[in-house]
């Protein structure tokens, strides 16, 4: 049965905190909301499965993370889903929490750990029958950095960790920066005949078309534009749409109909190539014509959808304007392309250029190797109890841990999985490497667990 937030989750809560945990002149304080569940825990130490909110309302993530809701009952768990700071409803300086950098100052990955580490504490001393239960972090995406992050940095807090296609290495000289769109090249180009070839010519098919004001006007009506194209200013930006559609059907690539960013059929991906399945002969407005048909496969597949927008490519439940000031700041994520070995326009990654481009929208510059520093790059081997999820399919795994490091900071891999399946809702049509991947995870949340209660010392029992 999947949640509704009425029944399941208890009307949500919220928890004040320090505006700032690591200065004192900002002594100011805000209501953080989180989630809690907790039909099937059993108490006195039952465990707390613990998910680490990442860029956006909590009720999305908590009705999207199914996997916790199916082993709350198998492990006497209860639930607990913690908004992170300057998302959904848990805004530090209210409507002026975006208003300039000064308010958004407190916005910063480091603040929302110690939200986390603060809340737990506070659960603890406070539910009865909670005071000696471990808890395990939870996440995917940026959420799954926190998870793994939180285990590194607040060892006392939580026993463990599972972070779900979560990109920790995606920073400055740790991967190359074109392998994320080299993978979600793969995944079009294993999904029907031509389709990446045919998605690498319509970047110049979209130039040749839209070089005249009839193109233009054509380009806007067979893609049922919302907003009409008038300019070359605003073919660029139909460009990069484009381009970010491509990346999100590769996200979710899921084995099944689902909605998490839009709603889409089984294999997305493959429904999209049969669109594109040109010969080298094609003519521009052809294979723009299949190109249309494609993206509508993710833009309109329910129908319901009178145009397009340009604006928005995936829902409204994620704050794009938060993650991008944290890019700005400390999560800088290199990306590029060459249109040889992925099917996109070349793109050198050029530091300068998007620190000036932080500096005009935020008046922030971003610190490139901050985040390398403080959470450890690829030097986290003295560290434990973490697994690293990631699914074959997902371009975010070209910056995530592949491969086992020790015995305790562990890799599961999924091949035919995209975007953090592993935490979704089972389903009939899941593949066999997800539902071992599920039951692996649950392995090791036992031997934490049990590795707990008995060990003096460990977060359980202090």
């Amino acid at each position: 049965i999947k949640p509704n937030l009425t029944i399941n989750c208890v009307s949500p809560s919220s928890y004040v905190f320090q505006i700032d945990h690591f200065g004192f002149l900002e002594d100011g304080t805000f209501k953080q909301r989180y989630l809690v569940a907790d039909k099937h825990w059993q108490h006195p130490g039952g465990p707390v499965l613990f998910y680490t909110g990442n860029e956006g309302d909590i009720t999305w993530f908590c009705n999207n993370t199914g996997f916790m809701w199916e082993i709350a009952e198998e492990l006497g768990a209860m639930l607990v889903f913690a908004e992170h700071r300057y998302y959904g409803e848990s805004l530090p300086f209210g409507p002026d929490s975006y208003s300039d950098s000064k308010h958004l100052n407190y916005l910063t990955s480091e603040q929302a750990l110690a939200d986390f580490a603060v809340l737990i504490q506070n659960l603890k001393s406070t539910v009865p029958g909670a005071q000696h239960s471990p808890v395990i972090a939870i996440g995917g995406s940026y959420g799954g950095m926190l998870s793994a992050w939180f285990r590194m940095k607040y060892p006392n807090i939580v026993v463990g960790a599972l972070a779900a296609s979560a990109p920790i290495w995606q920073f400055p000289g740790m991967v190359p920066c074109g392998d994320f769109y080299k993978i979600v090249t793969q995944d079009f180009a294993k999904s029907g005949y031509n389709c990446d070839a045919s998605i690498r010519k319509s970047w110049n098919a979209i130039k040749n078309v839209s070089s005249t004001a009839s193109g233009l006007q054509w380009l806007s009506e067979e893609f049922s534009l919302c907003t009409p194209l008038k300019n070359k200013i605003d073919a660029l930006g139909f460009k990069n749409w484009l381009q970010e559609t491509w990346v999100n059907l590769a996200m979710v690539d899921y084995p099944y109909e689902a909605n998490f960013l839009q709603p889409l059929p089984r294999w997305p991906i493959q429904e999209v190539c049969k669109y594109l399945a040109f010969d080298s002969a094609v003519s521009d407005r052809q294979l723009l014509h299949g190109v249309s048909q494609a993206a509508k496969v993710y833009y309109n597949y329910t129908g319901s959808s009178s145009c397009l927008n340009t604006s928005q490519t995936a829902t409204g439940s994620l704050g794009f304007l938060g993650w991008y000031y944290q890019a700005c700041t400390e999560m800088v994520m290199p990306m590029c392309t060459d249109g040889v070995q992925d099917m996109f326009e070349p793109e050198e990654w050029n530091f300068q250029a998007f620190s000036d481009g932080c500096n005009a929208l935020f008046g922030v510059r971003p610190r490139a190797e901050w985040a390398g520093t403080v959470y450890g790059g690829k030097d986290i081997a003295s560290h434990s109890n973490i697994i690293f999820s990631n699914g074959g399919l997902d371009p975010w795994s070209a910056g995530g841990v592949t491969y086992n490091i020790t015995d305790s900071l562990v890799s599961i891999m999924i091949p035919d999985g995209a975007h953090h399946l592993d935490l979704r809702y089972s389903n009939d049509r899941d593949t066999p490497s997800v539902r071992a991947a599920r039951a692996l995870e649950v392995k090791y949340f036992r031997e934490w667990i049990h590795q707990a209660k008995t060990t003096p010392g460990t977060a359980s029992t202090l």
